[in-house]
């Protein structure tokens, strides 16, 4: 027995000893040679689990579970306390891509001491391990897009700029032993809404030039440049095939021309959508779907269809080298990481930084950067012995500051907040909601002498039978997830007749509003309509009501899956009357008005209803007509108003703009919101924002939202005079240019084209200046009739001169050619346009001439 034992020991020490020599544990070999090793020691399945966005350990060889979601669009999100740094759209207005860069070490820093703190746990959680899902770089193409809040505008120059910004501040300078962070740059590549339909939408017919002009750039940038670690493919379709599985995107262009070497992650439940109901449907099943994204180059996903692959393998439809490939690049990317060594290098780190002081006053200055003055009728900056008062929707909420994708601050200040730091007394007033708000009525709704509607249920598809349940609906339905509706009635598979007489108590219109996921039928006095089924979808009938009729009210559905979540109501706008809010503030010399929208409202695959709104996209760009109602309000009694616009996209603002004095455009600005925008309106702090998207006038100067070509879109192409121009931003001071200084008129492709810019402060008092270079081939009529290649930023005292140069190399100076049907440095006669933003009046135009 002893001998037994002796030779157990043995076995498990040698196999110890063994172990702790294997290659993969060598730290002194490549993270890839490390990763290759380590595949080759993996069963299938084993690889298989590595290749979920939730990563199953392997005890047997150390390897650890492991969480690839994690998010810090912003500042570290979804994972308790964190700094929140202005949204994205504003931390590109700042057109500051060195401060940007602060913010994101700031970030990893804060990311670092949250992933120690998480490791003394179990195991862990999704959103604290290393992988940060962020930057979105898609192009921000049309103001509709709900999602376009996450990006850095409509420029394909500013967006990579920024994205390489925001990538090295993650992932630290790749210099050490290992990355700090992995950054994603997302969604790859064809991407910018609409959300409604994202799930089954094809952006289709797009030139090659549009491709690699404006929608591929900035990822071209993030590879090549921010040298990312993980790119992430989009929902939709592109040319016909699923962004997470084209070829042309992932193989073609990603690893064969740019040469990629890091993961691809799917954006989540986008491979389901290859093959499940109400989606793209090009592929039959799970494991076909599986397969083909596979092949095309994603390797991993975030869903549960590459549970399938065993299946995949086992049909014949994949092969284990593919896998091995993948898993290969995953292992290789926790080796960069430190993850499967323990690193201890920025352990040190102290949990103070997290959301620290430091953190926060970095927070408030770059949300002070953010602010663009749109208007400025010499209100500001305001009196401080001046009457003044406050209303509006977003001047006392937090929660709007933080926009999306968001952590939570130790402490957020509003405006309403700021704003008494300097007008103890002020006048406050919510005047109105963001939104005009709604009655419901179900109240005005009867079946058989009982308020509301008579719901009936079967346990079946097809109302066979004899109900399971019969009840009485008085109030709107919301039913979640996994949701019962009635007693006795099934969570899935059943279906339901809702019926009512509604007798309207006043006429005008009224709405039955649906959000689900599976088709309606609804009869208004027998005429039916249908709704279409699509995920999380808003489906909306209306009544032109007369007061006294009775419409007889039919809904039926049936509910197939537990996700099915179904949300139901009828209702009317409300009326509004602004005359005892003018009242309240009757003493006031100037109103601040803070108004806008919020990320609830323009957002990810939204449900909420509201007028303009649909899926999280906008239906139109004008402020909501309840805040167009009261500004006017104002304005007609004659008070001074300061519009204070917090939105995450262009807001159609031509009504404010001339009944307005001054117009400041904060977007979502973070936790020192309040007082960053206090500070411009006091005079404290000069605003230098530059607008990174242009602000139409409204939606009639803007192509259709599905269409992807870019011909009438953004300042590039953009034949009209917009409300703002692109790069437009005013200031409390004033600068001139001097003449335009070019190193040679003449230069040979491949060389640097080198400028000097004299910038004088003309005004009174300090402020920053973001200069403006822009390039435009003189001979090409199907191109931009402008594009941002260069920019920056200066600080200059009054009455001082800066010379600003900039040195423009093959990056910043190559053109599409038609000949070739690719971006490169070519010949031919070009012209600089340098200013103060990209609208004409404010450009200086320089010629020069490329030769081979």
């Amino acid at each position: 027995m002893k001998n037994k034992i002796l030779l157990t020991c043995l076995s498990v020490c040698l196999s110890i000893m063994s172990w702790a020599q294997m290659p993969f544990q060598n730290k002194t070999l490549s993270a890839e040679a490390r990763a290759e090793d380590l595949v080759k020691r993996l069963s299938l399945e084993e690889k298989i689990r590595l290749m979920m966005d939730v990563s199953d350990s392997v005890g047997r060889l150390g390897i650890k579970k492991y969480q690839w979601w994690n998010e810090a669009l912003h500042g570290v999100a979804r994972n308790g306390t964190a700094t929140v740094f202005p949204q994205t759209i504003g931390l590109a207005a700042s057109f500051d891509d060195e401060l940007v860069n602060k913010v994101y070490t700031a970030v990893s820093d804060e990311a670092r001491v949250k992933h120690r703190q998480a490791r003394t746990n179990v195991e862990l959680k999704r959103y604290q391990g290393l992988n940060m899902w962020t930057p979105n770089i898609n192009i921000f193409r049309d103001p509709r897009w709900g999602r376009g809040q996450e990006t850095y505008g409509e420029d394909p120059y500013l967006t990579g700029t920024m994205g390489v910004a925001v990538i090295t501040g993650l992932q630290g300078d790749g210099k050490g032993q290992y990355d700090k962070l992995h950054a994603c740059a997302k969604h790859f590549a064809v991407h910018s809404g609409p959300e409604w339909n994202r799930h089954f939408f094809n952006a289709e017919n797009i030139s090659l030039r549009d491709l690699y002009e404006t929608y591929l750039p900035a990822f071209k940038m993030a590879v090549q440049k921010g040298k990312v670690k993980e790119v992430m493919c989009a929902y939709n379709r592109f040319e016909g095939e699923p962004c997470c599985g084209s070829n042309r995107l992932l193989t073609r262009i990603l690893r064969e021309e740019w040469h990629y070497q890091g993961i691809v992650v799917s954006d989540c439940g986008a491979i389901n959508d290859f093959y499940q109901a109400r989606t793209h449907l090009t592929q039959p099943d799970a494991e076909h779907a599986s397969a083909a994204a596979i092949l095309s180059g994603t390797d991993i996903e975030c869903g549960s269809t590459f549970k399938s692959i065993s299946k995949a393998v086992s049909q014949g439809l994949l092969q284990e080298a593919p896998i091995n490939t993948s898993v290969t690049r995953l292992l290789k990317a926790r080796f960069e990481l430190g993850e499967m060594d323990n690193t201890s290098l920025w352990e040190n780190l102290p949990d103070s930084l997290v959301n620290g002081a430091q953190h926060q006053a970095l927070a408030l200055q770059m949300a002070k950067k953010t602010m663009v003055l749109l208007k400025n009728k010499g209100v500001l900056p305001l009196n401080k012995n001046s009457k003044i008062a406050l209303i509006g929707p977003n001047a006392a909420d937090s929660v709007m500051l933080w926009a999306n994708y968001n952590g939570f601050p130790k402490h957020t200040t509003t405006l309403l907040e700021a704003m008494r730091q300097y007008f103890p007394s002020i006048e406050y007033v919510e005047g109105c909601e963001r939104t005009t708000p709604n009655v419901n009525l179900f109240g005005e709704c009867s079946d058989k002498g009982k308020t509301g509607f008579s719901a009936l249920y079967w346990n079946n598809m097809e109302m066979k039978g004899t109900p399971a349940s019969s009840t009485q609906l008085s109030e709107p339905v919301k039913i979640n997830k996994k949701t019962a509706f009635a007693d006795s009635v099934n969570t899935t598979n059943f279906s339901a007749r809702y019926h009512s007489l509604f007798t309207p108590t006043e006429s005008g219109k009224v709405e039955l509003v649906f959000t689900c996921s599976m088709p309606i039928k609804i009869a208004i006095n027998g005429k039916e309509t249908k709704t279409e089924a699509i995920t999380n979808s808003l489906q909306v009938a209306t009544i032109q009501a007369e007061k006294g009729k009775s419409y007889e009210l039919n809904i039926e559905f049936a509910r197939g899956k537990e996700t099915d979540a179904f949300k139901f109501t009828i209702q009317r706008e409300a009326k509004t009357d602004f005359r005892k809010t003018i009242d309240q503030v009757k003493n006031a010399e100037v109103v601040i008005f803070a108004g806008g929208i919020a990320a609830n409202l323009e957002r990810e695959e939204a449900s909420v209803y509201a007028p303009g709104f649909k899926g999280g996209d906008r239906t139109n760009i004008e402020l909501p007509q309840i805040q167009r109602d009261l500004i006017k309000a104002l304005a007609t009694a004659g008070k001074k108003v300061v519009l204070v616009n917090f939105s995450g996209s262009a807001i159609g603002l031509v009504p404010e703009e001339k009944s307005c004095d001054a117009i400041l455009q904060a977007w979502y600005p973070g936790e020192a919101g309040g007082k960053a925008v206090a500070d411009v309106l006091m005079g404290n702090y000069n605003p230098s924002g530059r607008l990174p998207i242009t602000f139409y006038k409204n939606v009639e100067q803007i192509p259709d939202f599905e269409n992807y070509n870019l011909k009438g879109r953004t300042y590039r192409y953009m034949s009209q005079e917009p409300l703002f121009a692109f790069g437009y931003g005013l200031s409390y001071t004033t600068f001139s240019y001097g003449k335009v200084q070019l190193n040679n008129s003449r230069i040979k492709a491949g060389e640097t084209l080198s400028l000097t810019v004299p910038v004088t402060n003309t005004g009174k008092r300090t402020g920053e200046e973001v200069v403006q270079v822009y390039l435009k081939k003189s001979t090409d009529t199907n191109g931009p009739n402008k594009t941002l290649r260069a920019f920056k930023r200066v600080a200059i005292a009054p009455g001082k001169t800066e010379n600003v140069t900039f040195s423009l190399t093959n990056d910043q100076l190559e053109w599409w050619d038609e000949s070739s049907n690719t971006m490169r440095v070519h010949a031919g006669e070009y012209q600089l346009m340098v200013g103060k933003s990209s609208r004409n009046e404010d450009l200086t135009k320089i010629d020069f001439q490329i030769s081979k």
